[in-house]
């Protein structure tokens, strides 16, 4: 009996072979890739690999110099298994699949489910145990099960950790990346100091090409080499929990890379993706499409998603490119796609994949969330699973970011006629449960950053962008900043170097970064903020319409009734001396934050913070107040 670190039997069984040709092995990485294992008291590595379309398959690597013919292993029928016992392996030790074809082709193939592998540009898999990590997360985890985090305070960091921060370029360290245990120290001192609730990490899963950010993956089991071990992942998660901090990964079932050693025709045909090339390639990525109608790839893609919540301890996956998975004909011309069996363009296995792994992820851990990239307005993402949505927690509201950023770019002089792009969000507001994101897409490939997408000189420009943040986070729907726009970065993101932290050392800059800060511990501090982006009765246009003007006005109410938020934002370079914005009822408010302080790069020193409400009707409203407006300035009051 081949007995594994925690005394549990992991040889390969009948009933093994039985879930997972069912699609139901939701632990099947705890038998398959490479365990540190005895047998009849022999310390060795357990290795077990699934091949079907193998003529022969051998485990290969430093423990028996990569020699084909000394551990071939043994074929387990029904699904083609691969097993082998190797006497001696052990941890830290490289090694592949030498996979035979029907055609007599040596394949050399990476581990699928190896749980480390090699630093590019080199692609062996490396002998791992995740046994060793002391967890030390524990009230965080209880605390997590316990939350609906629909009604909880959600504000994302996205992160790319090899641009967060590098060290500085020295011969023996060419990339200069952080480990991801130094990672763990400066990114919750920094989140923690801006107050945001999640980081949502980019590019995680092992991949070759730096270029892809992570997107193009080759060891769904292996967190990059990149910024160290798998430990070391594990002690960056569980130090941002202690530091009260969630963790998101960025999660890629959409497709996978052609690379020799990756899951690419593997066992020398088409095993991971569909076989025919309509619905096997993506021809605008030039990636496969894994089969989602084989229960074998599903099950291999859910318990993936599993084992980094379960064994990784991730509080949420947000599922990359959701939209090409929905569609056959996603990135398609005519002639390039299949239609389904009704001869429409729903990848209706697909559909039921998700079902299926949101409903096991999202039953088996509570608390966690599932987040759509979903860029169409496919129905009922977020819905439940039993009224035939796709289960989703959230989903990106990529429709209101497009339309906002188009609309904070435009010359004011053209604003009045696209007021509406700011507003029409709210007409399907509650349609999904929303997340706003200005996300890493949105700042590469000549889109420019945030502040500088903005019009006016270099002082308008700042007050542009602080405006703009205060709308976002007065909006219903959580949200998502990606890194260096709270501070504003002025060039285009590039994977190949760190932010402009230099760029604090400049007034403008530092101040926009203390806006923001005020903006997020405002945002936890009101429930308002949060509590009820998925009602309707959590928001109220007071006047959505004054396109001359270019101004908005909306409240946040709170369930209670108390500590309810009215937000003013002013889009022109125009001063109003006597703006006024009408009320519920004869209630004073005081304002809470102000856009143009000076100490956030604005020009008011003295800022009154009470304003009296009076019988004077404005907005459709009995009461209302009166103040000055500042050019593009945004006001929150408190009442």
């Amino acid at each position: 009996m081949i007995i594994d670190e925690l005394g549990n039997q992991i040889q390969l069984g009948e009933l093994d072979q039985y879930y997972f040709g069912e699609g139901t092995h939701y632990e099947i990485y705890k038998k398959l890739g490479a365990h540190v294992a005895t047998l009849d008291d022999k310390k060795g590595v357990y290795f077990a690999v699934w091949a079907p379309h193998a003529k022969e398959v051998s485990v290969v690597g430093e423990f028996n110099n990569w020699n084909a013919r000394i551990h071939q292993m043994n074929r387990l029928e029904p699904l083609g298994f691969y097993e082998a016992f190797v006497e001696g392996a052990c941890e830290g030790q490289m090694y592949k699949f030498l996979i035979t074809t029907k055609e007599d082709e040596l394949l050399y193939k990476a581990d699928p489910f190896a749980n480390y592998a090699q630093l590019r540009p080199s692609n062996a898999s490396v002998i791992t145990s995740l046994n060793h990590f002391t967890w030390g997360d524990k009230e965080w985890l209880k605390k997590r099960e316990t939350k609906d985090m629909k009604k909880e305070a959600l504000s994302i960091y996205e992160v790319h950790l090899g641009s967060f921060k590098r060290h500085e370029y020295n011969e023996d360290d060419e990339d200069g990346f952080y480990n991801y245990k130094e990672m763990a120290h400066e990114l919750a001192d920094y989140v923690k100091e801006m107050g945001y609730t999640h980081v949502e990490l980019m590019g995680i899963a092992e991949h070759p090409f730096d270029g892809s950010w992570g997107y193009q993956v080759t060891g769904y089991y292996a967190p990059t080499a990149r910024y160290g071990t798998p430990a070391d992942f594990m002690y960056m998660i569980n130090y941002l929990h202690k530091n009260k901090i969630g963790v998101i990964l960025d999660w890629v079932p959409a497709h996978f890379p052609k690379d020799e050693h990756g899951l690419a025709n593997f066992d020398g045909e088409p095993l991971y993706e569909y076989a025919d090339p309509k619905k096997g390639e993506h021809p605008d990525w030039g990636t496969k499409v894994f089969d989602y109608g084989k229960n074998e790839v599903r099950n291999f893609l859910i318990a993936n998603a599993l084992y980094w919540i379960e064994q990784f301890h991730i509080d949420g996956l947000r599922v990359d490119a959701v939209a090409s998975m929905l569609y056959l004909d996603y990135g398609k011309k005519d002639g390039e796609w299949i239609a389904n069996q009704y001869g429409g363009n729903k990848n209706l296995e697909a559909i039921e994949f998700f079902k299926h792994l949101n409903s096991v992820v999202l039953g088996r851990n509570h608390g966690t969330m599932m987040i759509a990239e979903e860029s169409t307005a496919w129905p009922k993402v977020t819905g439940k699973i039993q009224e035939d949505g796709l289960g989703f927690t959230f989903k990106w509201n990529m429709g209101w970011m497009n339309d906002f950023l188009e609309y904070i770019k435009l010359d004011p002089l053209f604003k009045k006629g696209a007021h509406h792009l700011m507003t029409f969000a709210m007409t399907y507001a509650y349609s999904e449960n929303y997340i706003l994101v200005l996300s890493h897409d949105e700042v590469v490939h000549l889109k420019r950053s945030v502040l500088s997408k903005m019009p006016g000189d270099y002082h308008e420009k700042f007050a542009n962008v602080r405006t703009a943040y205060t709308f976002m986070m007065g909006h219903p729907g959580k949200k998502l900043l990606f890194m260096g726009q709270e501070f504003g970065q002025i060039s285009e993101w590039s994977e190949k170097k760190a932010l402009d932290w230099h760029l604090l050392k400049e007034d403008s800059h530092f101040q926009l970064q203390l806006y923001c800060k005020e903006l997020q511990k405002l945002y936890k501090k009101y429930p308002a903020m949060y509590e009820r982006d998925c009602e309707a009765g959590g928001f109220e246009w007071i006047n959505a319409n004054d396109c001359d003007r270019s101004i908005f006005s909306f409240i946040r109410w709170s369930n209670t009734g108390k500590n309810n938020l009215l937000f003013v934002c002013n889009f022109t370079p125009v001063e109003w001396k006597d703006y006024r914005v009408g009320i519920p009822f004869k209630k004073n408010l005081r304002l809470i934050l102000n856009s143009n302080e000076v100490q956030f790069g604005g020009t008011q020193e003295k800022v009154t913070k009470s304003f009296k409400a009076e019988n004077i009707s404005c907005d459709g409203r009995e009461y209302s107040v009166g103040f000055a407006m500042k050019p593009y300035s945004a006001f929150v009051f408190l009442f």
